[in-house]
């Protein structure tokens, strides 16, 4: 069957959440259906109000696929001002109960981001990529990657990564490893040993 790249529908926003939590194992670190999902809206809602290219990929009527960027001077596709109040909220929560796992991710890649960044100029970064981990048809990723690829060719673009996630996807269509440290998080569900990434290609 044919994979179609189209606008989101807001009802497939749940879906996409779903995506998330399974595609990067969130249940790595939280034991909670609570609170895997309040995580996995809180990084929906943060990645979808940054995005100025958002694609869907369809088959038929069923939602597989979404891709999130960020590009240079260009208009963001998305705002709520509800959503990022949610954000900010489970920001402080993050930094006050999980500073050892959320904060030390974040201050990773912050910091991973710097030293790429002293000798690069991108020009947009992926800030979300994930197929249906339920779904059996092939190349939903890569169909989303080549969507975004005839909008913004020629650009460079990066992506943080990590090894909790299929970061292969990435270096068999061409993206070059930048970036990479070794992490131990602190998480309500232990200790979760982590590689965070960061990729770059010319598109």
């Amino acid at each position: 069957m044919n994979i179609e790249i189209r606008n989101i529908r807001k009802k497939d926003y749940k879906k996409a959440i779903q995506f998330a939590i399974k595609g990067m194992h969130f249940d790595w670190y939280l034991d909670s259906k609570f609170l895997l999902n309040a995580y996995g809206r809180y990084f929906w809602y943060l990645e979808i109000n940054r995005a100025t290219q958002i694609f869907g990929a369809y088959v038929g009527d069923e939602f597989v696929g979404v891709l999130l960027a960020e590009f240079k001077g260009e208009a963001k596709k998305h705002s709520s001002f509800w959503q990022k109040l949610y954000v900010k909220f489970v920001d402080v929560i993050q930094r006050l109960f999980f500073k050892e796992g959320a904060g030390l991710y974040e201050d990773t890649t912050k910091e991973q981001l710097d030293k790429y960044l002293e000798s690069n100029t991108p020009d947009g970064e992926i800030i979300f990529l994930a197929a249906d981990p339920d779904c059996k048809i092939k190349g939903v990723g890569t169909a989303l990657l080549n969507a975004l690829e005839e909008v913004e060719k020629g650009k460079t673009v990066y992506l943080h990564t990590d090894d909790a996630c299929t970061y292969q996807f990435y270096e068999h269509r061409g993206f070059e490893r930048v970036q990479e440290k070794n992490i131990v998080l602190e998480m309500p569900k232990g200790k979760v040993p982590l590689k965070c990434l960061i990729y770059s290609k010319i598109i």
